[in-house]
């Protein structure tokens, strides 16, 4: 069963340059992806498509490798699986945006982010109509206001489905826990940042994100979450806990894969109260879908080799191949080089304004 871990970590110094040039976990994904580039390059070949992964989930554009919305994937899981949302366009009146939530039902605090997005980028939690207008007076593009699932455990889970099959498998599961402090008592919001050996690293930011709160001294073992965004790019602590998947969590997500209708290869963001919960389908909300450019984030913290972290990578676009083949057979063709080349300079210059506004 797993649990909330309170305790701040032990401090640890900033991995020095020896380390990061040993440790694969440290690399950049377009290093520890490199040398495998003739295996990619090889499946582009077999499937004489550039673009074949496009064919992975038929009901995702791009295949869900970059630049999908959330607003077009959330139809396609079953009804009370994921949060309430309310999607909002930037220059939209205020009060006629205040209205619609309030209609919703959606109800402070809640979160905001980019329809369209990636690593936490400009996602944000809403206290007040003051917060909102601000947030919605600077961000530029399509955002979500949406409910705030505040449960104690966040999971990753990669899941896969051949086309052909009834029943998939699970890959691998990871367990995300927020960047957050505990008060003391004693130590002010900025102190704890500057005292946690990894929001510390990133304190500039934190600084920028919880100006108004950096004076507030927090009560002994008060949680304080300085990102609601949890992944690795934000300073979330990872555990892997593949050891959870079993045939029960398994049928779990056969159900929405078949439900979906074309959600084959891919990772779910789930919160939910417990793994066992989520077993038996109460208590959980899917955050989002991530599909063909999702990673297998299994891999990280758990004392993987590289070569082992290239055997798990190799064998899920195996998979992803196969998935991609039969699915380009059965009436789901590959996208057209130039289709695919254009979409993606569109959906790079989107997630260079997200980088900019951050």
């Amino acid at each position: 069963m797993l649990e909330q871990d309170n305790t701040t970590p032990k401090p640890a110094k900033k991995p020095g340059f020896l380390e990061k040039l040993t440790n694969w976990e440290h690399w950049p994904a377009e290093v520890l992806y490199a040398p495998l580039a003739p295996i990619w390059l090889w499946y582009i070949i077999r499937a004489r498509s550039f673009w074949f992964f496009t064919a992975s989930n038929p009901n995702i554009e791009f295949g869900g490798y970059e630049g999908e919305a959330k607003t077009d994937i959330y139809p396609f899981l079953p009804e009370g699986y994921y949060p309430l949302t309310v999607l909002i366009k930037p220059g939209e009146d205020f009060e006629t945006v205040k209205k619609r939530i309030v209609d919703s039902g959606l109800e402070y605090p809640f979160i905001v982010k980019p329809d369209v997005g990636r690593k936490g980028l400009l996602f944000r939690k809403i206290d007040s109509d003051a917060q909102l207008q601000e947030y919605h007076n600077y961000c530029p593009i399509n955002y979500l206001a949406q409910t705030l699932l505040d449960m104690p455990v966040e999971l990753g889970v990669f899941y896969v489905r051949h086309p052909s099959q009834q029943t998939g498998k699970i890959t691998g599961i990871i367990h995300r826990q927020a960047l957050e402090v505990y008060g003391d008592g004693v130590h002010s919001l900025r102190d704890l940042i500057i005292r946690h050996p990894y929001a510390s690293l990133r304190a500039e930011e934190f600084f920028r994100k919880h100006e108004d709160k950096l004076d507030l001294t927090l009560a002994p073992q008060e949680r304080y979450v300085l990102s609601y965004a949890v992944n690795r790019s934000r300073g979330a602590r990872l555990k892997n806990v593949s050891n959870e998947a079993d045939a029960e969590l398994t049928a779990f997500f056969d159900k929405i894969s078949l439900h979906s209708g074309g959600f084959y290869w891919g990772r779910y963001d789930i919160k939910c109260t417990s793994i066992e919960d989520l077993k038996k389908g109460v208590n959980f909300g899917i955050l989002e879908y991530n599909g063909a450019g999702a990673s297998p984030s299994h891999m990280y913290h758990c004392g993987m080799s590289l070569f082992q972290a290239w055997g798990v990578i190799l064998y899920h676009w195996k998979l992803l191949y196969e998935v991609c083949a039969w699915n380009n057979t059965h009436g789901h063709p590959y996208w057209p080089f130039w289709k695919g080349l254009h979409y993606l300079r569109a959906v790079n210059k989107h997630l260079a304004v997200l980088d900019q506004y951050d």
